[in-house]
């Protein structure tokens, strides 16, 4: 029998809490510069393809073979900046949550499908590992209403704050980074700069409402 969130519905223009980790709940980022591979392939996977600009260094006679074969490679690798919209984000050293928004229903599959092939290659080849990175396929909620929306971004972000600060979208939310592939807009949208009784920092420092919480954490990874 399946396990709780394998089984998804999608929908188009929804959004959803999306978590996996590690298999036998190993760590999948051993070290820092793992983050920063996996952070890189979100923004690969989430900035607009600038294909005219890919093209000009493919034309460009002083460009090397190396370089060359980089674009080409870029030029083919999967871009999801018309299906998905990231809002949030936590990397755990064995696990991570997203809350993100897909404009087409199938995206997210189609997303996580390349996200997770690729960094298990990565992580594979650069540990001398073979085999699955993580337990299972990755979990999928439906965020189905505004509190639960709310609180998952809070959510999300508590977990990376109460452990070494782990790498997530936090400091977007707070104004101390400009991330162009993370969009905070429509979560803020909801809380005040200058109103500290709406304040979405404030907020994530409250406790945590356990009956919404509860809603968001179905199955603790």
């Amino acid at each position: 029998m399946p396990s709780k969130n394998q089984i998804k519905i999608y929908a188009d223009l929804s959004y959803y809490h999306i978590y996996n980790r590690g298999v036998e709940k190993r760590e999948i980022f051993l070290h820092e510069s793992d983050y920063g591979v996996f952070l890189s392939y979100l923004k690969e996977y989430l900035l607009p393809k600038d294909q005219k600009g890919l093209a000009q260094i493919l034309s460009d006679p002083n460009s090397s073979a190396r370089i060359k074969d980089k674009t080409v490679k870029l030029l083919r690798l999967n871009n999801f900046s018309q299906e998905i919209t990231l809002l949030a984000y936590c990397l755990m050293p064995n696990h991570f949550h997203f809350l993100v928004k897909q404009n087409n229903k199938g995206s997210i599959d189609k997303f996580m499908n390349s996200l997770g092939t690729r960094y298990t290659m990565y992580f594979n080849r650069k540990y001398h590992r073979v085999g699955t990175l993580y337990q299972g396929v990755y979990k999928a909620i439906l965020v189905d209403n505004e509190g639960q929306f709310l609180h998952l971004s809070r959510y999300i972000h508590k977990q990376a704050l109460a452990f070494k600060k782990q790498p997530c979208s936090y400091p977007e939310y707070i104004g101390t980074r400009n991330t162009t592939w993370v969009n905070a807009e429509e979560v803020l949208a909801y809380f005040s700069k200058t109103n500290p009784e709406i304040n979405y920092e404030i907020f994530v420092k409250e406790s945590d409402n356990v009956g919404i919480i509860q809603d968001i954490t179905i199955e603790e990874p």
